[in-house]
């Protein structure tokens, strides 16, 4: 049985393989430990019943892992105050066993009882498979933020979807009302 719990320091050396995806963002070890710090509640990740991180290996013993990264963020006076998924991986060889899904929920469950009015994630544009994803699990696309993902080896840079799933304290579903208008990223709040 797959046991989720929080994410720690010690798995920081075990989740490579997850960061080799090409999909998956990657982060420095110091952006991990602030999120550590600061957000721990949302920071979550699976085992698999021997203890192996599902999805992730390391050198000679395979390991598996995936994880789901967030924070609480915005203003809690406003209709700003919402939880934000900053990454989501799972392993290639557990993809489509509705892990993704249970990580997402949790974090929905956590972003709702802190008071959010929404949830968040940004997505590349070209991702179709996580765009289709979200939009199975209630997200739509709110905006589009050009040039969001910086491109390597001289390649444009690329779009994303800012999407967005209204909670219940959004009783209008005011946060999740689409922008006419694509904005860059330093419009971003």
């Amino acid at each position: 049985m797959t046991t989720l719990r929080a994410f720690t320091c010690d798995d920081l050396f075990r989740f490579n393989n997850i960061n080799l995806d090409p999909l998956t963002e990657t982060y420095g070890i110091p952006f991990y430990l602030q999120y550590l710090a600061h957000w721990p509640e949302y920071f979550i990740v699976a085992e698999a019943p021997g203890g192996e991180l599902m999805g992730y290996s390391a050198a000679v013993l395979t390991l598996y892992m995936f994880t789901v990264m967030g924070k609480a963020e915005g203003s809690v006076a406003r209709e700003e105050w919402h939880g934000h998924v900053t990454a989501l991986s799972v392993a290639p060889e557990f993809r489509r066993l509705g892990l993704a899904a249970k990580l997402m929920e949790l974090l929905e469950e956590i972003s709702e009882k802190k008071g959010g009015f929404f949830v968040d994630l940004f997505v590349r544009v070209s991702n179709q498979v996580a765009v289709n994803m979200y939009k199975q699990l209630g997200y739509s696309v709110y905006r589009t933020v050009l040039e969001y993902y910086s491109a390597s080896s001289g390649e444009p840079d690329e779009d994303a979807y800012d999407m967005r799933k209204a909670l219940s304290r959004d009783t209008e579903k005011k946060s999740v009302i689409p922008l006419p208008h694509p904005v860059r990223p330093e419009d971003i709040e």
